[in-house]
């Protein structure tokens, strides 16, 4: 194994970790602000459950693996440079308490860094449409299947005693939690086993884009470890300043976003599980009252989401570029 394909996986590690450290929030956010789970118990619950999901399948991670570059056009320089600039921003990020796109990160970052490298035509754009259909329509669901779940709740519980509906949402708060953890581990791992992969291809180490048992093993305890960390401010910004939320409304976000994240997964679609989860919540809030979501602190989320790609492109071509000129 060559230097570089070693140091490629370092830092596919990395990212992992600071996946897992941003993305925390998308799992345990709501369970720790309606205080069914200490934190401690929540980022325990989490990471098991993020490490269970990331054993699920392989279909995200070869649809990153071939889906956003040729694999035969590009080289481990390439994927590390791509790595180290969605490392930069997934930690900068959740250093400020921003829920952002591990996926836009990842994907801006491998299109800049091989727009770098081979120009435009190392780019799958059969792929990257497929891709992005996902990652655009999966928020707009978000919103829409937390409203109407949520909706369905209040028409099934609304009459009964307040205090009896929360004892017993916060019960099933807690399985609807391990799921959420369970399909982003289903998703959001794949994507580094895909580039992982996708390094060991160009390195000529293995002869096609299939994902090795010790290279899945590896992501998802990687994720695992991240999420342990967990990204306490980001928690806050999703479970606390966006909307207060009560086990109810918990359960209805967390079970609106598994839906559409194991179904993505199920086909092999990359989607951001950090947008499904926040638009979730956003469309269960707007059940109460629109101003109930405080949509300035909404904004300052979506403005995050927006700026990642062109960011992540921008700031891995230049990795790339100081790379090529060191080794």
């Amino acid at each position: 194994m060559s230097e570089i394909v070693l140091l490629t996986i370092i830092l596919a590690i990395l990212f992992d970790i600071s996946n897992g450290w941003n993305d925390a929030a998308n799992a345990i956010a709501t369970v720790v602000s309606t205080r069914i789970l200490t934190p401690f118990q929540a980022v325990l619950l989490a990471a098991t459950m993020n490490i269970l999901g990331a054993l699920f399948s392989t279909a995200v991670a070869k649809t990153i693996g071939k889906g956003i570059v040729n694999p035969a056009g590009i080289t481990e320089t390439v994927v590390a440079s791509a790595l180290v600039a969605g490392f930069l921003w997934n930690s900068a990020m959740t250093i400020i308490g921003l829920p952002v796109s591990a996926s836009h990160a990842l994907i801006g970052s491998l299109m800049g860094s091989a727009l770098a490298y081979g120009g435009p035509g190392v780019l799958n754009l059969g792929g990257l449409k497929k891709i992005f259909a996902a990652l655009l329509t999966s928020p707009v669901l978000g919103i829409i299947i937390g409203y109407l779940f949520m909706k369905l709740l209040l028409k099934l519980f609304g009459r009964y005693p307040p205090g009896g509906i929360q004892r017993y949402f916060g019960r099933l708060q807690l399985l609807s939690s391990s799921f959420m953890a369970f399909s982003h581990g289903s998703n959001d791992a794949q994507k580094v086993m895909g580039i992982i992969t996708l390094s060991l291809f160009s390195g000529g180490l293995i002869n096609s884009i299939e994902v090795p048992l010790w290279v899945i093993l590896l992501c998802a305890f990687a994720m695992g470890l991240g999420t342990a960390i967990g990204g306490w401010r980001v928690i806050k910004t999703l479970g606390v300043h966006m909307l207060k939320l009560e086990p109810v409304h918990g359960f209805a976000a967390e079970t609106a976003a598994t839906a559409i994240i194991l179904g993505a997964s199920h086909v092999g679609m990359p989607v951001s599980t950090t947008h499904v989860i926040s638009t979730s919540i956003m469309g269960v809030g707007a059940t109460k009252r629109l101003s109930a979501v405080r949509w300035g602190i909404a904004g300052k989320i979506v403005l995050a989401w927006i700026f990642t790609l062109p960011a992540c492109i921008l700031l891995a071509f230049i990795v790339e570029k100081m790379f090529s000129l060191i080794l």
